[in-house]
């Protein structure tokens, strides 16, 4: 018998893989990746704990739920149950390619709010289209016996009853398996982040067509949205200013000053002529230049490059237009 395992990564995912190999079942781990969810910590906790891993990117399907959830948002634009009934729904289709019976998770009983109450979990599990499957180890005992338990492949008192949102017990049965690395708490989706929140519904809002390389984009600098179709991102460090000037894409405008340590800038969109020099004037006011200071600004679009004179100004003159 095998089993496949929603793994994010974290410690509850950890525990449920453990406890179902702890019965002699073979695990094999599933991550579901957006540009929201990255891989890196499933695939490290893969490894600490010899779980074979296969990372499946969701993103096309995601970005139609993300648009609209049928079950709405939680506090920023997290489609929790949309999203988790989407992955068992994914995971159930792919049982018998990997040669598997039934779905574990490291889902606790009340430990979110949203997506980990009585109500939500029964709806993720009937809206996935494989309820009797789905088996969640570390809260068994408090949820409905599923199929895995009736027939027999899993021994249900040698589950779990877990509930609460305390990770104290969590922690306790990480030392008794010898886990000694494992990530802290955390949601991980940038979803639940109040300010990348806040830039998608803009990006949702004035660019209803977006792409994967404007959601990158929402991960890094400041951002400001300087006319209905125009927007400018402004590089905090070297770091960004290097994955910003990476992102460009064709007609997008780069905005840097050379003769003052600053942002690399980049605008997109059909910039007018009061958009330019606005963005030039907001590159210039973010860089090394005194408020008041005038300096060069060069601007490369595409192939053409061309120099404008920007004055610099507080910040706080621009604070309407940031996002």
């Amino acid at each position: 018998m095998k089993a496949l395992a929603l793994f994010s990564g974290g410690l509850d995912s950890i525990l449920a893989v453990k406890f179902i190999e702890a019965q002699g079942i073979d695990v094999g781990g599933i991550f579901f990746e957006t540009p929201f969810f990255p891989s890196q910590k499933a695939i490290q906790s893969a490894q600490y704990i010899g779980l074979p891993l296969k990372v499946v990117d969701i993103t096309d399907s995601f970005l139609k739920i993300v648009l609209s959830p049928r079950h709405g948002y939680g506090k920023g634009l997290n489609p929790c149950i949309d999203c988790h009934a989407l992955m068992f729904k994914i995971a159930g289709e792919m049982l018998e390619k990997e040669g598997a019976g039934f779905i574990i998770s490291g889902e606790v009983l009340g430990q979110r709010p949203m997506s980990q109450n009585l109500r939500s979990l029964s709806i993720i599990s009937h809206d996935s289209g494989f309820k009797d499957l789905i088996l969640r180890p570390l809260s068994s005992k408090r949820l409905p016996e599923t199929l895995p338990e009736k027939q027999g492949w899993v021994v249900r008192e040698r589950l779990l009853g877990l509930s609460g949102r305390s990770r104290q017990p969590q922690m306790e049965l990480a030392k008794k398996f010898g886990l000694e690395e494992y990530p802290a708490p955390a949601g991980g989706c940038l979803l639940t982040e109040e300010v990348f929140s806040r830039r998608l519904k803009d990006l949702i809002s004035f660019s209803p067509g977006f792409s994967v390389r404007d959601i990158e984009l929402l991960k890094m600098g400041r951002h400001f949205r300087i006319g209905e179709k125009t927007k400018i991102v402004v590089g905090r460090n070297q770091r960004e200013n290097e994955m910003i000037s990476s992102l460009r894409s064709q007609g997008d405008i780069i905005f840097t000053v050379g003769s003052f340590p600053g942002p690399t800038v980049l605008a997109t969109g059909d910039l007018s002529p009061e958009e330019i020099r606005i963005a030039a004037s907001i590159t210039v006011s973010y860089s090394d230049a005194a408020v008041d200071q005038s300096a060069a600004v060069g601007l490369t679009r595409d192939s053409k490059h061309w120099t404008l004179l920007a004055r610099g100004k507080r910040k706080r003159d621009f604070h309407h237009f940031m996002i």
